[in-house]
């Protein structure tokens, strides 16, 4: 018999059952009379049963309040106390294994969760070290080079000093980045909402990137068929930003005499679909759903000759999830990455 499925009431019939047969047994030898053995029998069975079922329910119960306390690791409240004295008794074994077992698996999960989270913050403190490192060396070197004696050398004082000062620009950009982040993630960074056209605000990104993106002859244009003016509700400086990091993201990774494409779509659900599309080098699919990650780079020492913080894609990502919608990207390796991300249509 499979006694760990028995319920209480059948465990205590089978102790009091047994406890009851001696009985009978030395009744029956005693009195030497059916009679006896089977009143001792009957007697015993039902004050047996009696006092094993009230035992084991109470000493089972406690086991389980002791169980749910430690599972949702609380004092008892005199809400809790009505719930332990009322409703735990009425579980079965069964329902409260099938509770520790899903508590077990949440653990589980947790701990699984915060073994990620903790190499996730050990890569990216390693990341953020590295970033600030690689501008404050430089610049230290600049500067002991200039007053151990290059001062007096104009040619190379002009040359030293501008190099610092780019490589202090990318420390305040770095710490700009970093503070808008943490202010997305904090809320602080309040959305300003509006209805405008989304085509008329891509073309103005496209405008004010035309000399970065002619350095590499690549054209930027609206792809056709989407020319038809859709009107969004969003906040428009925050999603020019979003506009302008995966412009500039798809002119990094973008081929000579390539192509920026951006594309814009009507969805179900009062939403409009963004999407922004080169024919650059592409990006490998085991780094797709790591690049909106802060300071990820997906090919680390070519990435960094690029410029950048590091920090342009997770920017979107915040600002996107900001605005309860969502950001994607696919990408094939030597054909190109589209990047795209949805905003709520105007609203009526």
């Amino acid at each position: 018999m499979p006694f760990r499925n028995l319920s209480i009431r059948q465990v205590s019939a089978i102790n009091a059952a047994a406890i009851s047969i001696l009985v009978g047994v030395a009744g029956l030898i005693v009195f030497k009379t059916l009679m006896a053995a089977l009143i001792g029998f009957t007697t015993c069975f039902l004050i047996a049963y009696l006092l094993f079922y009230f035992f084991l329910e109470q000493f089972i119960d406690n086991r389980i309040k002791l169980i749910y306390k430690f599972i949702y690791q609380t004092k008892a409240s005199k809400r809790e106390e009505i719930y332990y004295k009322y409703i735990l008794p009425k579980k079965s074994l069964d329902q409260v294994s099938e509770d520790v077992q899903n508590w077990a698996e949440q653990k589980s999960d947790e701990i699984e969760q915060l073994k990620q989270n903790e190499a996730y913050r050990k890569e990216f403190l390693q990341n953020l070290s590295h970033e600030f490192k690689t501008p404050i060396f430089a610049i230290q070197g600049y500067v002991d080079t200039l007053l151990n004696g290059a001062m007096d050398n104009p040619e190379v004082r002009t040359k030293f000093l501008s190099n610092a000062s780019k490589n202090v620009d990318r420390l305040v950009n770095l710490m700009n980045d970093l503070d808008e982040i943490s202010k997305l993630e904090s809320g602080e960074q309040l959305l300003f909402r509006q209805s405008f056209v989304i085509q008329d605000l891509i073309k103005e990104v496209f405008e004010s990137l035309s000399i970065k993106t002619s350095d590499k002859n690549i054209r930027c244009m609206i792809k056709k068929g989407c020319e038809s003016p859709v009107a969004v509700f969003a906040d428009k400086e925050k999603i020019r930003q979003v506009l302008i990091n995966m412009i500039v993201n798809a002119f990094k990774y973008g081929k000579q005499n390539g192509h920026i494409i951006a594309s814009i779509y009507k969805t179900e659900g009062k939403r409009v679909l963004v999407e922004v599309s080169d024919d650059g080098i592409g990006i490998e699919e085991e780094h797709l759903n790591r690049i909106f990650e802060r300071f990820y780079r997906t090919d680390k020492a070519r990435s960094r000759d690029r410029g950048g913080t590091g920090l342009g894609l997770a920017i979107c990502k915040h600002i996107i999830e900001a605005h309860d919608q969502t950001i994607h990207v696919r990408s094939t390796p030597e054909v190109g990455t589209t990047l795209g991300f949805t905003l709520e249509e105007k609203k009526d």
